[in-house]
């Protein structure tokens, strides 16, 4: 078989166009738990970030009231402050995605449990500026 000069060129940016797009992450499925997906497709992403979640939800107005009164943990007060604690720690973290290049946040720790661990950065800072 004969080579010629334009199949080794399109040969070359094949292989060139496969690493250049080797950059996209995936989540595999037994490893998914949307729990700690705040932001973004587990199938497909490329600038992914990590979140304190606790920070953000003791970051809080309703985290805070919890302390200021005192409520008991477990009271039904608690849990719908929690709830809503919680629903804002969320809507602001996927503002932070919006606003910025991350196109997947997560939990803090839970790219650390894939194979081979992603990367990311951490933009618990981002969110708590929401806070201002």
């Amino acid at each position: 078989m004969e080579l010629r000069p334009y199949s080794v060129v399109i040969a070359l940016i094949l292989a060139i166009g496969g690493v250049l797009s080797a950059g996209a992450y995936s989540i595999p499925a037994d490893k998914l738990d949307p729990q700690k997906i705040f932001h973004g497709n587990a199938a497909k992403f490329e600038t992914p970030a990590r979140v304190n979640y606790q920070k953000i939800v003791k970051a809080t107005p309703e985290y805070s009231s919890i302390k200021k009164k005192k409520i008991v943990s477990g009271s039904a007060k608690y849990w719908i402050l929690i709830s809503k604690a919680s629903d804002r720690a969320q809507r602001l973290i996927k503002e932070v995605g919006k606003e910025t290049s991350y196109d997947f946040i997560v939990a803090d720790g839970y790219l650390d449990t894939i194979e081979p661990a992603i990367e990311a950065d951490d933009v618990t800072e981002l969110v708590l500026e929401k806070f201002k």
